[in-house]
């Protein structure tokens, strides 16, 4: 990296104490490298520097009471990254390691994503560091009402439209859209994950882990691989790590583990999909639970352990840097030939590099975990027309983006001289888009 080095050593001055920030941008940077020689005049228009500048930051405190009438205060963000060619659209998340750095890498990466959707969306990301694990209905209402109390005024359908993420499932959605219909006096598409009842789309809770094995699917077709017959891992057991399940289930794979933040389970007669869903979704359950009902099944504690058990394609479906470089090397050594990342960042820089050299077939996430946001702005569509479309409507159109996403990446990083690179296309043809809008805006956008 030598043109962009200054973009990202500046970042780094401006941005102390954000690691996970640093890390995002040196990995799209270090990618762009070679557009910024062929584009002198972004260099010139300083679109580089301007693109890993939020737009807005939004920190806001978050007061509410629990069940025994204290009182908490938490911290609440909305980091407005990018709406060169569509208002902000991005996740809220809720969970106690939430900060401004977190937030502001989920909102970076979502600009890059969303443009590979090839819809209209712009980048941002927001949440806070209060924990729902635990928490009664009740106090989770109230701290939902207290948070949209204050970022009701910075969102709208035309301007910010969150969703949900990590610890903001259905119940959260809910709570939060019926404060902010409360305080706008408006019903409108300003969140999506909504209910079916109030907006909702079929297929949303679905599209990340569909979408992810719909591009896997894509990838794997192209290296005369496929799904079918193949052990996979997926680390997680949430939407996303539940529905990649069933959809590599569907293609013909057998899921031997899957995991949450205390432990993985691994069944080597395949994962009890069923199970899983009573335990996680209905139950509100630990993982650990699993193995009461499924003998021949091991629970250990600890999760990063699910990457020492031999697969053929792995899925990181949990959180940010679980997949480390001695995670990396155990999959390579045991056979893995493809890994597809389901979270946002779920591998270290130094697991990328070995995956990369090892030439296994890797789906970045800002390009295979686009499902649930490409779903998300097809909700947006559908509210804005007042209509809904069926689940096989919603499904189909979901699996042609992402098949579109694999395609573009795979070209873009043909074109740059590195075809199996996916991150490098992903990270480039997510870019130029957005880029050229930025460049036609103007100098003062």
């Amino acid at each position: 990296m030598k043109i962009l080095k200054p973009v990202y050593d500046r970042v780094v001055d401006r941005n102390q104490h954000e690691p996970e920030f640093h890390q995002a941008v040196q990995e799209v940077l270090e990618s762009l490298e070679p557009v910024a020689v062929q584009h002198p005049e972004w260099v010139a228009a300083g679109i580089f520097d301007r693109i890993v500048e939020p737009e807005r930051q939004v920190v806001f405190r978050v007061s509410w009471v629990d069940d025994q009438g204290h009182v908490h205060v938490n911290r609440g963000f909305r980091v407005q990254f990018n709406s060169a060619i569509g208002p902000y659209k991005g996740g809220l998340r809720l969970h106690p390691s939430v900060n401004l750095g977190i937030i502001k890498f989920l909102g970076f990466e979502q600009i890059f994503k969303n443009s590979l959707t090839g819809l209209p969306i712009g980048g941002g990301k927001g949440g806070s560091d209060f924990n729902p694990r635990g928490r009664s209905d009740m106090e989770i209402m109230r701290f939902c009402q207290s948070f949209m109390t204050e970022l009701w005024r910075h969102i709208g359908p035309d301007t910010d439209v969150p969703a949900g993420d990590i610890g903001t499932g259905a119940r959260e959605i809910g709570y939060m859209y019926g404060q902010y219909k409360r305080l706008s006096n408006s019903h409108t598409g300003v969140l999506t994950g909504k209910g079916l009842a109030w907006g909702g789309s079929l297929a949303r809770t679905e599209a990340t882990g569909y979408g992810l094995c719909y591009f896997m699917d894509e990838a794997l077709r192209a290296k005369d691989r496929s799904f079918e017959g193949a052990k996979v891992t997926i680390s997680g057991s949430g939407n996303v790590a539940i529905y990649a399940n069933e959809k590599a289930t569907e293609l013909g794979a057998k899921v031997i583990a899957m995991s949450d933040s205390d432990g993985y389970v691994h069944d080597p007669d395949g994962i009890d999909l069923d199970l899983v869903k009573k335990i996680k979704l209905e139950q509100r359950g630990r993982i650990r639970e699993y193995v009461t009902e499924r003998p021949n099944a091991t629970y250990q504690d600890g999760c990063s352990g699910i990457w020492t058990i031999p697969c053929d394609i792995a899925l990181p479906c949990a959180t940010q840097n679980e997949l480390d470089g001695g995670a990396a090397e155990h999959l390579i050594k045991n056979g893995c030939y493809a890994i597809g990342e389901g979270a946002n960042m779920p591998t270290t820089p130094d697991a990328v590099h070995k995956i990369l050299d090892a030439r296994l077939i890797y789906g970045p996430a800002k390009a295979a975990n686009a499902g649930g946001v490409a779903t998300s702005a097809l909700e947006m569509s559908q509210n804005s027309l007042r209509m809904s479309w069926t689940f096989e409507e919603v499904d189909e159109r979901l699996k042609q983006i992402m098949v579109n996403i694999y395609r573009a990446a795979s070209e873009a990083a043909a074109a740059y001289g590195d075809p199996d690179n996916l991150v490098m296309g992903a990270n480039i043809a997510g870019f130029e888009k957005v880029a050229q809008a930025m460049y036609q805006h103007g100098v003062a956008y």
